[in-house]
């Protein structure tokens, strides 16, 4: 049964993760305890051989080797850390390619029920016929590559008595000969049935039987894809390749990690502590790591964490005849929601969640962005005459400085200061204006820029 802790990690919190320390099901020490004692035992062994049952000339010898070895597993001859970190990253994605690939009829059942018509029995028959070849599809191929789907329905006898498949359909499905695995005889049933409703005009144009066809090939590529997973495995030389540089990594350790006489001043062993902790936690990561490998490179087994694939074939069936049969025209009266009159309406909230209805709306990271008035200047070309134009502060920026420039109304010569919309002349105005006016417009632009200048270093 997979082993789910989502709940208990659904807030970060002070020592959110050490509590999944202390659970057993599913957890690292169940799949490693018998490695971990056998470690133990040849280490406890070789370190009593060496203690009590050597001549001082043989000790001598002993601690040579061990100090030989010792130098080995200090250092990166042995590219335990790589190899395994590369191949654990391999078979993860396998598996989560393997679960992304399962078959969920929910997309195919949702066609079905909505292009497959008729409320008589012909019509419930057909749609519950189509879902059935669906889902005797998958158990046919889960059958392949699962055992505990195996296990529960080990002959064709066994699916025929669970009611995936009529006697007739065996017959047919027997009768067939072929070398190769058949579990695609059903899809190949589904498309003719659905064509045989075409034709009655249950499926009332070509545009709903097209669309039938492609769910029904994807719900295929996915069956196609899990077998192809199962046939293929990750090479068996990597598999191998791993497996002999983790446990000849300890092997060494065994030997070379022993605590040696402290009175022979032998360097790093100035102290004689009989359990090598730290080789132990070694151990511990590294042939985890493995384990972890073990588990994840076929999740169609019975591990802990292994898919519950029996689980999702109920699942299945079950949600597949509701949608297509009990569901199927059964709506509830179409009537006007709550909020019909109301143009603009807010959904309440709990107590416990009226907090987050204070905050705001996040609108963009560029939302609130503070610019300059010098930021806000348009620049004409340098061969099109005119004058340069501003345009208004968006946000809370823009409504303080023009709340700043209203307050500021008669500090400037001539009068109320213009408006940051105010536009300037175009290059198509007549040039005849007059100087005068001119003279005294420019002035009053350089006053209002330097009084914007002024606002904004102050903002």
């Amino acid at each position: 049964m997979t082993v789910s802790y989502t709940l208990e990690v659904a807030n970060a919190r002070f020592g959110g993760f050490s509590k999944l320390l202390f659970r057993w099901k599913g957890s690292i020490y169940r799949l490693l305890y018998k490695e971990l004692l056998v470690f133990c035992g040849v280490y406890l062994f070789v370190s009593l051989f060496y203690r009590f049952m050597l001549s001082p000339r043989q000790q001598d010898l002993f601690e040579r080797v061990a100090l030989y070895c010792d130098q080995f597993t200090n250092t990166s001859f042995i590219p335990v850390l790589f190899v395994l970190g590369f191949y654990v990253t391999m078979a993860f994605n396998r598996w989560w390619g393997q679960y992304t690939s399962f078959p969920l009829p929910d997309n195919l059942m949702m066609v079905v029920s909505g292009n497959v018509h008729g409320t008589d029995e012909r019509g419930r028959l057909l749609r519950r016929t189509l879902m059935r070849y669906a889902n005797l599809s998958s158990v046919l191929i889960l059958r392949s590559i699962s055992t505990r789907v195996l296990k529960r329905f080990p002959t064709l006898e066994h699916i025929v008595e669970a009611g995936f498949m009529t006697t007739h359909e065996l017959k047919l499905f027997e009768s067939l000969h072929s070398d190769f695995n058949k579990y695609w005889m059903p899809l190949t049933w589904f498309s003719n049935l659905a064509s045989r409703a075409r034709e009655e005009g249950r499926v009332r144009d070509d545009i709903a039987l097209r669309l039938l066809m492609d769910e029904l090939n994807k719900y295929r590529a996915k069956c196609s894809l899990l077998f192809h997973y199962d046939w293929i495995s990750i090479p068996l030389v990597y598999t191998q390749v791993v497996t002999v540089a983790v446990y000849s990594f300890f092997a060494f350790c065994v030997i070379g990690r022993q605590f040696l006489n402290p009175e022979k001043g032998y360097k790093g062993h100035n102290l004689d502590m009989y359990v090598p902790v730290f080789t132990l936690l070694q151990f511990f990561f590294y042939a985890g790591w493995l384990k972890v490998g073990e588990l994840i490179i076929n999740p169609f087994g019975e591990d802990d964490d292994d898919f519950e694939t029996n689980q999702l074939i109920d699942r299945n069936i079950e949600v597949s005849m509701l949608a297509v049969d009990d569901m199927y025209q059964n709506l509830a009266p179409v009537v006007k929601d709550k909020h019909w009159a109301q143009r603009h309406f807010s959904i309440p909230y709990t107590l416990s969640t009226a907090a987050e209805s204070l905050r705001p709306a996040f609108k963009g990271s560029t939302f609130d962005m503070r610019m300059s008035a010098e930021d806000l200047e348009i620049h004409q070309p340098a061969d099109i005459p005119g004058k340069k134009q501003y345009l208004p502060l968006k946000g809370s920026l823009g409504d303080g400085l023009n709340g700043l420039l209203q307050r500021g109304k008669g500090i400037l010569s001539g009068g109320s200061l213009p408006s940051l919309m105010d536009v300037s002349s175009h290059p198509n105005e007549e040039d005849d204006a007059d100087a005068e006016d001119d003279i005294d417009a420019n002035n009053c632009d350089e006053q209002e820029k330097a009084f914007i200048q002024v606002v904004v270093e102050h903002i």
